[in-house]
């Protein structure tokens, strides 16, 4: 099991298109992941978990992956936190 802490650096905070980025990065791990946020724990595969969590600009959220990927599936999903969700495929709003 790996733990990271992350910061929402984006000023819009984690709406659906970093939800999105996020499930769709998450997806091409076999590792599961799980994201908290203070007493919250969602699955991190869920669009609509990760929209509930109403993390906003500058929220602490800690990414929880576990399985055989684990390592390389929580530095995808901390690079997406420290890129603001920015660069990717889909990455051009």
């Amino acid at each position: 099991m790996i733990e990271k802490t992350v910061t929402v650096k984006n000023r819009a905070g984690i709406h659906a298109r970093p939800a999105a980025l996020i499930v769709k990065t998450a997806n091409q791990y076999a590792a599961s992941l799980y994201i908290e946020k203070e007493d919250m724990r969602i699955n991190g595969k869920s669009i609509m978990g990760i929209i509930t969590l109403g993390a906003s600009y500058k929220t602490e959220l800690k990414l929880i992956t576990e399985g055989k990927d684990e390592q390389k599936a929580a530095d995808a999903i901390e690079q997406l936190f420290l890129n603001r969700f920015e660069g990717g495929e889909e990455g051009k709003t």
